[in-house]
């Protein structure tokens, strides 16, 4: 297994394919080109008609999945506000792909048998594959597909994100089914299973720490939380966030979050234990919280407060933890490159500082091959469960298997 990551900023789309191909063979000569992730910026949006053309020309790519995104990720770069096209590919001669494009009127019913999620993917469980996932997020019901993928695959990791920075139907999703076939569509969703002598290894950073104590939902209606441990949840939000700091106060103004804990048996949860909602509303009257997520009760939650220091204490843990449980599970195995899926709100706006997370990445697991963008939604998943994130950072880490 060899990949690279080819990476160009020329403002003519021929002279950038031209950059991307002459890097791709340069790094790696005759060898077969066998997946490819390939991610535009969105000042590219008039030639997105041309560019398939005119890649397949220059490359043997095999199969290929990408989107459009207002950011692109490639090797340690960060180019948000850019022109920008970046490659990542893969020789993969003990791999196997599947390519795949879906649109919402293809999706099972959520109560159909795994059966009828395998027949729309046509891959074999029995296979253990892993899922890269992008999508369009006006036009597909992107939550409906992660649950029935986690039904019908319920040991695979799903890793991706929505395209971003256009608006309905402006969106573009780029296709190599196989060698010399390409497609572009501007609704629907793109996968890409892979198996065999590869897997991914997800590291999701979702940028926020707890503050309060842990609460437990007493009462709830879909998205309501109606009582915190029999009291009005408003008022338990008013009291966590007057014993703040001054800062902490301020920030809570506009960096608010409920934590929701994922593993009910875990008696202390932590930092990294808790998908994070958004609040998106308050009833003063009755005292009820709504979020953005269906609860239940005896569900526990926590308020969080996101910002750029906390965002960046939560990716370093992650990457901490991850590379300890490699280096404890999977001694011999390095990784061999990674996708980043990280959410448009981070970044130098977040950080005020450029290529923040690509290398903090880089800074834990070397100088592999990276590639990436910055999405309207990132999918990966938390406790066991494959969610739709928002301002957070989503890695997809590609190894050969522990052999």
């Amino acid at each position: 297994m060899k990949w690279v990551t080819s990476l160009s900023t020329k403002i003519s789309l021929e002279a950038a394919i031209q950059d991307i191909s002459q890097q791709v063979f340069s790094l790696l000569g005759d060898k077969s080109l066998d997946l490819g992730f390939l991610f535009v910026s969105t000042a590219f949006a008039s030639d997105y008609p041309r560019l398939l053309p005119l890649l397949a020309d220059k490359l043997p790519i095999k199969k290929l999945i990408g989107c459009s995104g207002g950011g692109i990720v490639g090797n340690g770069q960060e180019f948000e506000d850019k022109p920008a096209i970046a490659l990542l590919i893969g020789h993969l001669p003990n791999a196997e792909v599947k390519i795949f494009h879906l649109d919402d009127d293809q999706l099972p019913d959520l109560d159909s048998p795994p059966d009828r999620w395998e027949e729309i993917t046509k891959v074999d469980p029995s296979s253990a594959p892993n899922f890269v996932l992008v999508g369009d997020p006006f036009s597909f019901p992107i939550n409906d597909l992660i649950q029935g993928l986690d039904f019908a695959y319920p040991n695979a990791v799903k890793v991706g994100g929505l395209a971003s920075s256009g608006g309905m139907g402006a969106n573009a999703l780029f296709c190599f089914h196989q060698e010399g076939e390409y497609k572009l569509y501007r609704t629907g969703l793109l996968g890409a299973a892979l198996w065999g002598d590869i897997t991914i290894d997800p590291v999701v950073a979702q940028g926020c720490r707890p503050i309060g104590k842990v609460l437990q939902v007493s009462e709830c209606e879909r998205n309501l939380i109606l009582g915190l441990e029999g009291k009005a949840p408003l008022s338990l939000l008013q009291d966590t966030v007057s014993d703040l700091s001054p800062s902490d106060r301020e920030l809570a103004q506009h960096s608010l979050f409920i934590g929701v804990v994922m593993n009910e048996f875990k008696a202390d949860p932590s930092q990294g234990d808790f998908l994070i909602r958004n609040i998106i509303g308050v009833d003063p009257r009755s005292g009820a919280i709504a979020v953005g997520d269906r609860m239940r009760p005896g569900q526990r939650i926590q308020l969080h407060l996101r910002d750029g220091k906390a965002s960046a204490t939560d990716l370093e843990e992650a990457l901490v933890n991850y590379t300890n449980q490699m280096s404890l599970e999977a001694p011999n195995v390095s990784p061999s490159a990674a996708l980043m899926f990280s959410c448009m709100g981070r970044g130098e706006r977040l950080y005020n500082h450029p290529n923040f997370d690509s290398s903090l990445l880089q800074k834990h697991l070397g100088l592999i091959p990276l590639g990436g963008f910055f999405c309207s939604g990132e999918i990966g998943p938390v406790g066991g469960t494959t969610f739709l994130h928002g301002y957070t950072s989503v890695f997809g880490i590609f190894r050969a298997k522990n052999s």
